[in-house]
């Protein structure tokens, strides 16, 4: 088996935690090689502007999908392996106590999430400005699982045991302290994505569960696209049904037929066959024949 087999088989074997970080990496190659080979013709053209999220609320009428797009495109080579590797570690948590669904539907839900607040801080403050990266929802899901699982230990490289809160903690106070420094969009988001994530268990403890719109979503644009039964299958459903009730008719009435004579011939046995009554006579008669 090849490398491409062998990553083929992973995908396919794999949750969507697996399927989210091919993604990332795919989307990833798309923007940093497509605008390579058009120099090759030479065309420029910068390919994140129509993915990235814009913080004019205008420019969302002419790229809807930004409020999504943005959360599977990546700057840089080291700014996708951070994230990716938060991703990585923060699923495995997540999807420890929760279902493959309910990961999707907080990530995908968190980044929209992240999305509105980054355009709609910058659109007050009036600062002009893009954003790209998973680092909001991938806050989400591991600010998620420290919120239902905070005294978790986690075994950490070179430190040892940590508890999960201690870790996200961590993160969200260096995402405070560099809010003004530099990338104020990407830490609002952050925070966005972290403050969603915390909601999210908060409504799931309460019987909320807001990832139930994502796959009720997904499942409906499943179900338009599935084949209905075709016409001859329900012609033959049809003409099964009516012989299935006159079959199970007619064993009713035999075994109650054969109850009775059954009844008969123990009556019989004990106290002889002058001791039935001219109906069972009769009965007994005209069922043997």
């Amino acid at each position: 088996m090849n490398i491409l087999d062998d990553l083929k088989l992973q995908y396919k074997l794999g949750g969507i935690a697996n399927k989210l970080i091919y993604w990332n990496i795919g989307f990833f190659l798309i923007s940093y090689v497509l605008p390579r080979l058009l120099l090759l013709g030479n065309v420029q053209a910068d390919f994140l502007q129509y993915v990235s999220l814009s913080a004019n609320p205008e420019d969302l009428l002419w790229k809807p999908w930004s409020l999504l797009s943005y959360s599977f495109f990546h700057f840089d080579f080291f700014h996708i392996l951070f994230n990716l590797l938060v991703l990585n570690f923060a699923s495995q948590l997540f999807l420890t106590f929760f279902t493959q669904k309910q990961f999707l539907g907080l990530y995908l839900l968190s980044a929209i999430f992240a999305g509105a607040v980054f355009v709609a801080s910058y659109y007050i403050m009036n600062i002009n400005g893009a954003i790209v990266g998973a680092s909001a929802a991938i806050m989400a899901v591991l600010v998620a699982a420290a919120t239902y699982q905070p005294l978790m230990q986690v075994r950490l490289l070179l430190i040892g045991n940590v508890k999960l809160w201690h870790i996200t903690a961590v993160l969200l106070i260096l995402d405070l302290m560099q809010i003004r420094l530099d990338n104020m969009g990407g830490h609002i988001s952050h925070l966005a994505g972290a403050f969603f994530g915390f909601m999210y268990i908060k409504g799931l403890q309460n019987g909320n569960d807001m990832s139930v719109i994502v796959t009720r979503i997904i499942d409906f644009f499943a179900n338009a696209f599935k084949k209905s039964p075709s016409t001859p299958f329900k012609k033959v459903h049809k003409n099964y049904s009516k012989p299935v009730e006159k079959r199970a008719s007619r064993i009713v009435t035999k075994d109650k037929t054969q109850q009775q004579i059954d009844e008969i011939l123990d009556k019989i046995s004990q106290s002889g066959y002058d001791s039935l009554t001219k109906e069972e006579k009769d009965f007994l008669f005209k069922s043997g024949k």
